[in-house]
């Protein structure tokens, strides 16, 4: 059984982590502990269960601004007065793991959490910014480009709900 837990700089090796992107890497070294102790992001991690100072993956979810007119017709109509949704701002995997499924994994992850706390802090959609070439792996879980930005995508929570609820409740 794998599961999540939040970063926690005593205990995870952050220096060891190498998903191949130094941004992904600088954020997990760098940011993620002060951005966590500010309130700013959550980052949750998956531990190689034979040494859990190990960082398999993470990503890092928060809050974010959403601009209604980037929004297809029937969901500006539907959610007019809504003016945030749940963003996944990072997502990846240490390159040692790739290929494994692990991706796929985190992503359900961080969509149960986003589904669980929609329930308590109401927001109708979840944002995902894709590094690049990374859309597509998205877009197989129902991801749907914005508009004017291929990178950035979204999925209601309606969605979620629809395709992994049943995993939660």
């Amino acid at each position: 059984m794998m599961d999540t837990v939040q970063l926690d700089k005593t205990k995870h090796d952050r220096s060891r982590f190498d998903c191949g992107i130094v941004a992904l890497n600088n954020y997990l070294k760098v940011m993620a502990s002060q951005q966590a102790k500010k309130d700013n992001t959550r980052t949750f991690v998956l531990e190689d269960k034979q040494c859990p100072e190990h960082i398999i993956g993470f990503y890092t979810l928060t809050m974010t601004a959403i601009n209604l007119p980037d929004l297809p017709g029937k969901l500006q109509k539907k959610h007019h007065s809504v003016t945030s949704g749940g963003l996944i701002a990072r997502l990846t995997i240490d390159h040692r793991y790739k290929g494994q499924g692990f991706g796929e994994w985190l992503l359900v992850d961080a969509l149960k959490k986003l589904l669980i706390a929609s329930e308590t802090i109401a927001f109708p959609i979840v944002i995902v910014d894709a590094k690049e070439g990374a859309a597509n792996f998205y877009e197989k879980y129902g991801f749907t480009s914005f508009k004017d930005a291929d990178n950035k995508l979204f999925i209601t929570i309606a969605d979620i709900r629809a395709s992994i609820g049943e995993l939660i409740y």
